[in-house]
């Protein structure tokens, strides 16, 4: 298979607010041209994607996966739904089984064991990770616990029916799990490779953190009664951060295979994964903190390009922390310049590929530079169409 790789890059200016936190509480951060930057880390902001997804409806849910250490009880009520002659203690006991079956451990959590000895219901056991499954997986496995009930035990130590439980765990795979990857230490296996690789998102600028003292007041205080019923503190910056992902078109065909629906074209589910992230990844935001701050922002600027030479980041542009213009000014507008004066230099002078495609979507005076980098885009809409359109011309999908 050919190999095609889509680069998105974005513009985002977020005001004051603390998107991704450390152990402190703290935004976080990180050291890039010899200057502190914010920072939103790539597992903040592919929580973020990944849940857009399903908030915006952008797939299906049968498209999609879930990740969970509650494996057992997800596996459990997908069994009872299909055959609700089954009871709720021996559905357990087979979802148990056969999620052993597949390579993965699971256990009775302690506490919850302890609980169970003061009376309460006796818990399901849990997996001992967070497990990521698509829906048509955990369908395809309580179908086959179900062809075992008689003696499941007896069933899956038959070879080929706990072959079969691996099988229906490493196939049919949901659009997040192809984007995203799995990692099972315990059944390398059925691991899935990541289509997707999301930087940690930069400021462009020098950014440090700031305190806010808050106060807060008990409302059945009487006139009398002086002083805040709470103090504390909480941290935030503002920045205008560069976000960068790179997405392996040809790997996400790959572990996608063939059609979520057989009546369906070998193109359309490719189309609905790569429209659905650039989408996603686009308008996602990290919540956090999302109550205090409400800093619900979108990209000034996003860049799209499609190559079949390797990802490039456009970080180096902004390796020279940006300085804000004496009397004010924001950070924007000189990003988006050197982004025009970078990209193109560095492509001719490492002699990008002629067949790669550009498409641009801006938002501002601040951003006419970028024009002329690509085919602009009026809307989000027509950039998200035009990219799946050039993906399924351009990519070879397997077998």
């Amino acid at each position: 298979m050919n190999r095609i790789f889509l680069d998105v890059h974005a513009l985002q200016t977020v005001p004051p607010s603390n998107l991704n936190r450390d152990d402190t509480g703290a935004p976080k951060s990180a050291v890039y041209g010899g200057v502190p930057r914010a920072r939103v880390s790539s597992q903040a902001w592919k929580r973020a994607i990944r849940t857009y997804f399903a908030d915006e409806e952008l797939l299906d849910p049968a498209e999609l996966g879930v990740r969970t250490k509650k494996v057992v009880e997800l596996l459990a009520q997908r069994i009872t739904t299909f055959d609700p002659t089954v009871g709720a203690e021996t559905a357990l006991r087979l979802a148990d089984e056969t999620v052993k079956a597949t390579g993965l451990k699971t256990e009775v959590r302690q506490r919850k064991a302890d609980q169970a000895k003061d009376g309460q219901p006796a818990p399901a056991p849990e997996a001992k990770y967070l497990v990521f499954l698509s829906a048509r997986q955990l369908d395809g496995l309580a179908r086959h616990a179900l062809d075992g009930a008689a003696d499941i035990t007896a069933f899956l130590k038959d070879k080929k029916n706990k072959d079969k439980a691996r099988e229906l765990a490493n196939t049919r795979h949901s659009v997040d799990i192809a984007l995203f990857g799995r990692m099972v230490a315990d059944a390398a296996d059925i691991n899935v490779d990541a289509a997707v690789q999301v930087a940690h998102a930069l400021s462009v600028h020098r950014a440090e953190a700031e305190s806010d003292y808050y106060t807060a007041v008990d409302d059945e205080n009487t006139n009398e009664e002086t002083g805040a019923g709470m103090i504390g503190t909480v941290d935030f910056n503002s920045a205008t951060l560069y976000r960068y992902a790179a997405l392996g078109v040809h790997q996400l065909a790959a572990t996608l295979g063939q059609g979520l629906r057989e009546d369906e074209l070998r193109t359309e589910p490719l189309r609905r994964a790569v429209e659905a992230f650039v989408h996603s990844f686009v308008s996602s935001l990290p919540t956090g903190k999302i109550n205090t701050f409400g800093n619900h922002t979108l990209p000034d600027a996003v860049i799209v390009k499609l190559r079949t030479t390797r990802p490039i980041s456009f970080v180096a542009a902004f390796e020279d922390p940006i300085r804000a213009e004496l009397g004010g000014g924001g950070h924007v507008r000189e990003a988006c310049d050197r982004l025009a004066a970078y990209v193109p230099d560095l492509e001719r002078k490492f002699g990008d590929s002629e067949t790669t495609l550009t498409w641009v979507l801006r938002v501002g005076a601040n951003t006419q530079k970028l024009t002329d980098l690509g085919t602009e885009s009026e809307t989000l809409s027509d950039l998200v169409a035009a990219v799946g359109q050039a993906v399924v011309e351009r990519v070879e999908l397997p077998a």
